[in-house]
This record gives C-alpha cells, sequence and structure tokens, in this order.
C-alpha cells in the first residue's frame, strides 16, 4: 500500500500554503480563498489522489462518523440479514460506517462491545434482536440509541405493525371467502415481554378479525414451539378430525411446512382441499409447493427506519423518545389461499 498523500504534498504540488489547502479542503466557512486557488487545490488533490484522514478529521470536528450495531444473533444468521442491509444502506448515504457486534446472548460481550465504541467514539447505538423482545440494556452515557425489533427501558424502538398483520392474515382469508378457519400456535408463554413482546399483538389482531367477521376458531392447536414437528401433529389433529376446517393459519413459516406435511401424507392438496396462511416470509416459504401465502417481517424496511431516526438524533442533538415505532407487514400473496365462493360465504 502506498504512502497516504498528506496536505503537505499538495502544498508542496502547488506551492501553496498548508492552511491555505486545510482551509479549502475543509470547507471553512467565511474565507475569501480565490476561486482559482481553490480549484487548482482540488485539482492537486484528485491528481495526487488525496483522501482525507477521517480519524483527523473526527479530532477536528468532534465528530466519528461511526454507528455501532450491537445485535444478539442477526450477524450470524440469514433470517434477519436484511436488517443489517437495510441500516447499512441508509447510513452510508449519510457517510457513516457501521461498526458490528454480535453478543451471543451473553452479558459480558454486551459490555466489551459497548467498552469498544466507546473507543471509537460511536455516535449512536443500534441494538438488534432475531426476535422481538424485551431486553435490559446497561447505561449508555447518554449516547443516541434505538432498539430494532426490541423493546428497552428508557430507549427508543422500532417494531413490525404485528396487530395489523394479524388483522390483515384473517380478513385476507375472509375476502377469499373462508369462514372455517383453525389455528395452529397460540400459547401464554408468548406473551411474556422477555419472550415476544409482538405476538401478543399479532393475536390481538387476529381475535379482532375474527370477531369482526363473526367467526370464532372451529379448532385451535396450543403450540409453545413453534417448530414443524409441532404444527404437523396439530395439523393432523385438524385434518383429522375438523373436515369442515378450508384454511389453516400457522403462525410462522416452520409451522406452515407442518401443515404441508400432515396434508401430503392424508393425499389432500394445498390450497384445493385446505388453505394455509402464514407470517414472516423465511426462505422456506417461496420453496414450499406450492408457495405459501404469509405475512413478511419487514426486517430491511426496519433497518432502515431505525438507522434514519438514529442519524436524525445524532446530526440535530434532539433525543429519540421512547416511544414505538411500527413498521408495516406486507403481505406476500402466492399459492396458498384458494378462492371459495358459494352459499355462506363472504
Amino acid at each position: 500500500m502506498g504512502k497516504r498523500v498528506t496536505l503537505s504534498d499538495i502544498a508542496r504540488h502547488t506551492g501553496l500554503a498548508i492552511s491555505t489547502i486545510s482551509t479549502v479542503l475543509n470547507g471553512h466557512a467565511g474565507t475569501r480563498i480565490p476561486s482559482d486557488t481553490a480549484q487548482r487545490v482540488h485539482e492537486a488533490a484528485e491528481l495526487l489522489g488525496y483522501a482525507p484522514d477521517p480519524a483527523a478529521r473526527g479530532l477536528r470536528t468532534g465528530r466519528s462518523g461511526i454507528i455501532g450495531f450491537i445485535s444478539d444473533e442477526v450477524t450470524v444468521t440469514r433470517y434477519a440479514s436484511a436488517m443489517i442491509r437495510g441500516l447499512i444502506d441508509t447510513a452510508d448515504t449519510a457517510d457513516y460506517v457501521v461498526v458490528m457486534s454480535e453478543t451471543d446472548h451473553r452479558e459480558e460481550r454486551l459490555e466489551r462491545a459497548l467498552e469498544v465504541l466507546r473507543t471509537r467514539r460511536s455516535e449512536g447505538l443500534l441494538f438488534g434482536l432475531m426476535s422481538a423482545r424485551r431486553i435490559d440494556l446497561p447505561p449508555l452515557g447518554g449516547a443516541p440509541a434505538i432498539v430494532v425489533n426490541g423493546v428497552a427501558e428508557g430507549v427508543g424502538s422500532v417494531l413490525p405493525d404485528e396487530e395489523r398483520a394479524g388483522r390483515e392474515a384473517v380478513e385476507h382469508l375472509v375476502r377469499r371467502g373462508h369462514r372455517r378457519l383453525a389455528l395452529i400456535g397460540r400459547s401464554d408463554v408468548h406473551l411474556d415481554p422477555a419472550v415476544s413482546v409482538t405476538i401478543g399483538d399479532r393475536m390481538a389482531g387476529i381475535d379482532a378479525a375474527m370477531a369482526e367477521a363473526g367467526l370464532a376458531f372451529e379448532h385451535e392447536v396450543e403450540a409453545v414451539y413453534w417448530e414443524p414437528e409441532v404444527s404437523h401433529r396439530g395439523a393432523a389433529e385438524i385434518l383429522d378430525h375438523h373436515p369442515e376446517v378450508t384454511a389453516i393459519i400457522a403462525l410462522n413459516d416452520r409451522m406452515a411446512l407442518g401443515v404441508y406435511q400432515a396434508a401430503q401424507e392424508r393425499g389432500l392438496s394445498i390450497p384445493a382441499d385446505v388453505s394455509v396462511m402464514s407470517f414472516d416470509d423465511e426462505q422456506l416459504a417461496s420453496y414450499l409447493d406450492p408457495p405459501v401465502t404469509t405475512m413478511r417481517l419487514p426486517y430491511l424496511e426496519m433497518g432502515a427506519l431505525a438507522m434514519e431516526r438514529l442519524l436524525e438524533s445524532v446530526v440535530s442533538g434532539a433525543p429519540i423518545p421512547d416511544s414505538r415505532m411500527l413498521v408495516p407487514i406486507p403481505l406476500i400473496e402466492r399459492g396458498s389461499v384458494r378462492e371459495i365462493r358459494g352459499p355462506g360465504t363472504a
């Protein structure tokens, strides 16, 4: 790697004083340097390949250009990686660099990451979570901060609008003529804020839309663990004992997979014999046959919004409100829901 081009190099090349070079390249206001002189400096800087030293500029301006991102496991999984893309792209447009750290849910790693970011003079902090839950944060020393896909005391947060998503999932089925529905996944365990701060909202939206449509679930299967083997057993129960059910709502895509398996074992076709509605839009959702209709968690949009709000605070100095910013969850319509038309349908 070649030697960094300095202001002294440009001064020697142009025959101008270093103070003049600095004034031009650092854009100091209120100076009276002739435009032709400024043009000579910029042309020389481009010719020599000059690039400003971020560390030196940070000492002069009091800004480091660094935002810290600390996650529990977001950086090591593909599932929520779109969150990282959203926040990095947004930071890049504002000429900020994101320094990332992973805690693996370990408190000592969180403390260490915060200390490193303090030494690097990070201007703001983002905390990203795989599942939307409540976390405890140590004192942040007054640095502006936002939690993405979670909440913490005294810190603003960006969350998916799960209540609206629950409503829209049911409304989509009702619009397609389904009135005999089953549900897999409800459990009081998910109402614990340490487990989730959004699943209760999702269920509230589902229940509200059911009530507004004058419906009640034909059958519900409780599920603490949202995995295919659990929903496989639950779907078998529904398909064997509740043939009137025309659509099953699985509360995540992995459980939708279990429903598909149970239907296939019984020689049933999706959606001809039973429709399936899901949540999250994991990669497997598009791999199922047919691909499942689902509500997509907006990780990309949450990351972008969180960074946007954080940078607004960094630049303006205004505090971030201790409130929840909700991001819409889009319906991804695929091939797992059929339309029913006939007597008694909506």
